[in-house]
């Protein structure tokens, strides 16, 4: 199993638009082989002293998928690509860490 957590930036103010786009793949992408997990997620302002200061314009994906041949399949999915094109004017950057169990 590998974790992939994904941090995309967005345009400011269109943080909303992103996630509306992003939540109509969300079922796609579960129903991929491979696919154990996938989620969008955002910051939210706690008290805690350790926590890096909430990015109102970055979406966090949490992602876990069998293997890294489930997740290179994922983002060649023709579902996948039409997204990408969908939320292009959205999005400003983003990255990716591949993780695996330690």
């Amino acid at each position: 199993m590998i974790c992939v957590i994904a941090t995309i930036r967005v345009a400011d103010g269109r943080r909303d638009d992103f996630l509306t786009e992003f939540r109509k793949i969300v079922p796609l992408v579960r129903e991929e082989t491979g696919c154990i997990e996938y989620a969008p997620m955002v910051d939210i302002p706690t008290e805690i002293d350790a926590q890096a200061e909430p990015a109102e314009s970055v979406v966090f994906v949490v992602e876990k998928w069998e293997s890294v041949d489930a997740l290179e399949a994922h983002l060649v999915a023709r579902h996948m690509v039409e997204y990408r094109k969908q939320v292009k004017k959205l999005v400003t950057g983003s990255e990716i860490r591949i993780l695996e169990p330690a």
